[in-house]
């Protein structure tokens, strides 16, 4: 969907996606349902207090600070229906609501490779990742990683001259680790900083797998250089392959415990990357990214009852399921079950995740 927002309808939606208990999936699924971000601020506290649960709206005064704050950085903010928004996140089902970038915002709508790896790095695995970075840049792509130490910070620094990409956890202001402030503010004067955050936060643990998300979503491609197990480079490669992207890997001795991620992604079957031409092979011949049909406002025209909320709410685990699932399991219209989850999700008792899937908050 691409509209062109008033301020008020801006407010609206940012106002909406700042709101407690309303994540991508939950916002998606309303804005479907009431077709406007103003439309379904109206319905949220009703919606939750079905859910079981009241409901604290974003306030006018947060608002205002995050709309003046990334004013005053000279930041810009991208609403999800909105023409600005990049076509490689807009495909995501769903995208993040909106986005704050700072620097080059033109950089996002090219093609892009992400490169990301190890923060305690080899120095080989870093000359690595700075010559493929360059190899990739030179060849006309831009490249995409976290700004953390380590592989990412070399993949930044070899890609600076022909376009680079910074996704940050925190806010576009948040400079981690402090070292890299140097780097980052070439990025801002060279490159694209961008985040999912309101400007200001500083980034907890719980905001690295939202960044990882939008690091491979905004790329065709996913490189990881090194990687120990149960690292999050090897959740950015996870949710590559969710989404559809081309997953490499560069090999590595297994004496080395760097490689040991590397390794098993290509066990899994991840595609070797020895190198730039095997990025540019990988990317032969793919197309470019389709939104999916989000029919905004296409909701149910009626609200589910008590009895189909609580049947739904006894169906969920700690285990994520798929909601086709739940909609099986209860025999009802897959709209009202969908609108039982976003009240149960809204009250804090359901947590909607990418993919299809739920789980009890």
């Amino acid at each position: 969907m691409s509209a062109a927002l008033t301020e008020a309808e801006r407010r609206d939606w940012l106002r909406l996606a700042r709101t407690e208990n309303v994540g991508p999936v939950t916002f998606d699924q309303l804005i479907r349902r009431f077709g406007t971000a103003g439309k379904a601020l109206t319905a949220l506290p009703d919606l939750a207090r079905r859910g079981g649960r009241a409901i604290k709206l974003a306030t006018d005064t947060a608002i205002d600070k995050e709309l003046a704050d990334g004013a005053a950085l000279g930041a810009r903010l991208i609403a999800a229906c909105e023409a600005a928004f990049p076509h490689a996140l807009a495909a995501l089902d769903p995208p993040p609501p909106v986005i704050w970038a700072r620097g080059r915002v033109e950089l996002l709508d090219r093609p892009s490779v992400a490169i990301v790896g190890a923060r305690v790095a080899s120095a080989a695995g870093q000359r690595f990742a700075r010559g493929l970075a360059s190899e990739l840049g030179q060849a006309g792509h831009v490249i995409v990683s976290g700004l953390a130490r380590g592989i990412d910070g070399a993949a930044h620094e070899g890609s600076l001259p022909t376009g680079t990409v910074a996704v940050l956890g925190g806010g576009v202001d948040d400079i981690y680790p402090p070292e890299h402030a140097r780097l980052y503010a070439r990025i801002v004067e060279e490159g694209c900083v961008v985040s999912e955050s309101e400007p200001g936060r500083t980034a907890v643990a719980r905001d690295f797998p939202r960044r990882n998300r939008i690091i491979s979503g905004l790329s065709q491609a996913v490189v990881v250089v090194e990687a120990e197990f149960r690292s999050g480079s090897l959740i950015t490669a996870r949710l590559a392959a969710e989404q559809g992207r081309e997953v490499l890997a560069v090999p590595g001795s297994p004496l080395d415990p760097r490689a040991k991620g590397t390794n098993d992604l290509i066990r899994q079957g991840a595609a070797i990357c020895e190198g730039a031409e095997d990025v540019l092979r990988a990317l032969e011949g793919l197309r470019g990214f389709h939104e999916p049909d989000r029919s905004y406002g296409a909701g149910p025209t009626e609200d589910p009852d008590d009895a189909l909320r609580e049947a739904v709410a006894a169906l969920l685990s700690p285990t994520p399921v798929s909601r086709d699932e739940i909609v099986r399991a209860t025999s009802a219209p897959a709209p009202l079950v969908f609108a039982a989850l976003v009240e149960l999700a809204l009250a804090g008792r359901a947590e909607l995740l990418p993919g299809g899937m739920v789980a009890t908050a």
